[in-house]
């Protein structure tokens, strides 16, 4: 068996370097850069500046008025749907899934925004599976009016997540499965954060 010569593990190990402190970086991004989450073609895109969000007067469908606003120290997701949306059809009772199975670390707030129609919102909600699940009217347009400022409304469904500060963390388009172990990873990710 022959022996490695110091010069020949110095180069090796010069030679390694580079590569090593690439992936001891990659680590470290990782550590501060939320996990990646996915939903067909779109993914959780992050957002900055992290603005706070603001109060919003809502209404349930059963006509009762509410001031809704994130919690300290809680996740909130914040889902924009419409009763034309087919995506929203599968979207929704997921979310309501979710709602179900972390209630004390969670809050979800689904708001339609197409329509101002109580009785058109009841129908829609009516036939899915959404118990309990959140779910508003923006019939005094305050989200129509944060969707301009820091909820851009860019597909259909969207769900912003606000961190445990109150702050805009990002959001992804579509319908994906918060349930899954992806969903799972970028929320703990946000809990943890402070």
């Amino acid at each position: 068996m022959r022996e490695t010569s110091p010069a020949l593990s110095r180069r090796s190990l010069l030679m390694a370097a580079p590569m090593l402190l690439t992936s001891l970086r990659a680590s470290r991004a990782q550590d501060s850069w939320p996990p990646v989450f996915e939903a067909g073609r779109s993914q959780f895109t992050v957002v900055r500046p992290r603005a706070a969000m603001p109060p919003m007067r809502l209404q349930e469908p059963n006509g009762r008025d509410t001031i809704v606003s994130p919690r300290a120290g809680r996740i909130t997701l914040v889902n924009f749907w419409a009763t034309w949306c087919a995506a929203c059809r599968l979207d929704l009772p997921t979310l309501a899934r979710l709602a179900g199975s972390r209630p004390d670390r969670l809050d979800i707030v689904a708001i339609c925004t197409d329509t101002k129609d109580l009785r058109k919102v009841r129908a829609f909600l009516g036939n899915l599976a959404v118990k309990d699940l959140a779910c508003y009217v923006d019939t005094y347009g305050a989200a129509a009016q944060a969707s301009t400022e820091m909820f851009p409304i860019i597909g259909m469904p969207i769900t912003y997540l606000i961190g445990t500060s109150g702050r805009v963390e990002g959001y992804i388009a579509g319908a994906p499965d918060w349930l899954s172990p992806e969903g799972a990873r970028l929320l703990q990710f946000y809990r943890e954060q402070t």
